[in-house]
């Protein structure tokens, strides 16, 4: 059965009417989930596509997109997911990180109930110090098109003083997707000024840029804040 909306606007519905009417959050849920055809809630949660699985199916070949959020809510692990999503589909992924070891993404593949080993011919890590736009399209150039490719993160890319400006790296990566037929996520950094009791979700304005970017240069904008998803394509 098709729900009218995405799980994570469910939820939100449900907070609302459990505020609204003064009744239990589990109630509010109960009576959500009835007006989508289920008899409870985790019945709908059960047969409801995950937030990556719904995300991973807007996404198209060619697509150069952000992921963002604050610290902690969860980003990794969506970038994560949607590398699992792809192999789901029979596709190739990747994670390129240069925010944690190999031990780090293995805790959280752990989280997610994935032993990756298992299908090492479809995902690949890499925490290479080399991390950058030439390194990546390396890696990637005799994938197959449709390969995923997660980078952890947007803002870490110019670190190193020898390597080319960020939005030269981007532009680089965009260019080689399109060209490709590969799907690059970007995890991102959001700026410390943003507050949530005024946007539900972070948007491009909350970015944390150290360095210049055109924004425009990414297809699709994906922001995560308290449970709460919102995607929208850009070009």
């Amino acid at each position: 059965m098709r729900l009218s909306q995405p799980i994570y606007r469910l939820k939100r519905k449900a907070k609302l009417l459990g505020r609204d009417e003064n009744i239990p959050l589990h109630a509010a849920l109960d009576r959500v989930a009835a007006a989508e055809g289920f008899k409870s809630w985790s019945l709908l949660a059960a047969r409801a596509p995950s937030p990556a699985e719904h995300l991973y199916a807007s996404l198209r070949p060619g697509d150069v997109v952000l992921l963002g959020a604050r610290p902690g809510q969860g980003k990794t692990l969506m970038g994560l997911q949607l590398a699992l999503e792809a192999t789901h589909q029979g596709k190739r992924s990747a994670f390129f990180t240069l925010e944690y070891t190999e031990r780090d993404t293995l805790d959280r593949l752990r989280r997610l109930g994935v032993q990756w080993m298992r299908f090492p011919e479809l995902f690949s890590f890499d925490s290479s110090e080399n991390i950058s736009a030439d390194h990546i399209v390396a890696s990637l150039a005799t994938q197959e098109p449709g390969t995923l490719a997660v980078i952890d993160y947007l803002q870490l890319l110019d670190q190193k003083r020898n390597n080319p400006a960020l939005a030269t790296q981007v532009e680089t990566l965009a260019d080689f997707a399109r060209e490709r037929g590969h799907i690059l996520v970007f995890l991102s950094q959001i700026d410390r000024a943003y507050d949530p009791s005024k946007k539900p979700c972070p948007d491009l304005d909350d970015v944390r840029l150290p360095n210049p970017l055109d924004l425009s240069l990414f297809s699709g904008a994906c922001f995560l804040n308290d449970g709460e998803m919102r995607f929208r394509r850009l070009s």
